[in-house]
């Protein structure tokens, strides 16, 4: 288990992460029946027949008027796309199932829960796989057809949501989301400022340093390449890091634009000088020279107009310059 999921399963800990994932991003009626205060974090540690040890990802559940109704929240940082994520989601729920039978948690009516199942996806390529196992089937028809399955998970594509529709919302996954498509410090910092805000009080210290051990162990290091990112405790320490940061980049920009600035303000006054001992020695040898040859002058660079100054001798008009 790398960082980046220990990270996020250590963010979706907190209920408000879980709130604002739905609220958010599941524009879906059932959503507003849900009493968000009797969310509870389940155990997501089942142990099959054949005694292979599984581990989930994150499992809530949450009332559904008067029954609970499970939240398993996958979360996928493969670098490519499951095509038979839909396979493996019908798995954890039949794990989840059967670890709810064994542990005789299924109420006085003995009906299954409902599960809602959720691909958290942040990869480089676009989700493509089938969101329903039914798909991955061989099509059938008839009587043959009732006996396919049937079960749908419910994807969160990170990449395909623009900043310009997740910044107006105060949202703490929208902040997520836009901190995973950051692309320098500048912009982490102006997200980070808004998080600060919403996070400010003391019940809310433990999501605080998730984000803060988040930022520091998984999101900084691919953002800040070779720099080394301190132990922090909170998220004012990040941007007071970042702040540090991004003066001295300005810095660094400023000091190379100058000697930039210096080093083209060098050539300017060498191309000057040699143009005007050019334009004096033809001058002195044919005249006042013609609009089209001072504006071939004006042209060139100072090594050219050097080399034209060599050929002034032997030029029987101006225009002998430009022959090579």
């Amino acid at each position: 288990m790398d960082d980046h999921d220990t990270g996020y399963r250590l963010l979706f800990s907190h209920p408000e992460m879980v709130r604002d994932l739905l609220t958010g991003f599941v524009p879906e009626s059932w959503v507003a029946e849900l009493d968000f205060d009797t969310l509870e974090k389940v155990n997501g540690s089942y142990v099959t027949d054949d005694l292979r040890s599984r581990c989930a990802d994150v499992i809530w559940r949450v009332r559904w008027g008067k029954h609970w109704l499970y939240l398993y929240l996958l979360l996928e940082f493969q670098s490519t796309v499951d095509p038979y994520m839909a396979v493996r989601i019908m798995d954890y729920a039949a794990l989840l199932y059967q670890d709810l039978i064994r542990t005789r948690q299924l109420g006085d009516t003995g009906h299954l829960p409902p599960i809602v199942p959720l691909v958290l996806y942040n990869g480089r390529p676009r989700w493509q796989a089938a969101t329903d196992i039914g798909d991955l089937v061989f099509p059938v028809h008839g009587e043959l057809a009732r006996y396919q399955p049937r079960l749908r998970y419910l994807l969160l594509d990170e990449g395909r949501f623009q900043d310009q529709d997740l910044a107006p919302l105060r949202n703490l996954v929208a902040a997520l989301f836009r901190l995973e498509n950051s692309r320098d410090a500048a912009a982490i910092q102006r997200i980070l400022r808004h998080l600060t805000d919403w996070l400010h009080a003391p019940q809310q210290a433990g999501l605080r340093r998730s984000f803060t051990e988040w930022l520091r162990r998984v999101l900084l290091p691919g953002r800040l390449s070779g720099i080394t990112i301190p132990a922090m405790q909170e998220l004012q320490e990040v941007d007071d890091m970042l702040a540090e940061r991004v003066q001295e980049w300005y810095a660094e920009y400023e000091r190379k634009g100058r000697q930039a600035g210096m080093a083209q303000g060098m050539e300017k006054g060498r191309s000057d000088e040699a143009r005007r001992i050019l334009l004096g020695l033809l001058a002195h040898r044919f005249g006042p020279v013609s609009p089209a040859v001072e504006a071939r002058l004006q042209e060139a660079d100072v090594t050219t107009l050097e080399a034209w100054t060599l050929r002034v001798l032997d030029a029987s008009c101006p225009e002998d310059l430009f022959n090579d």
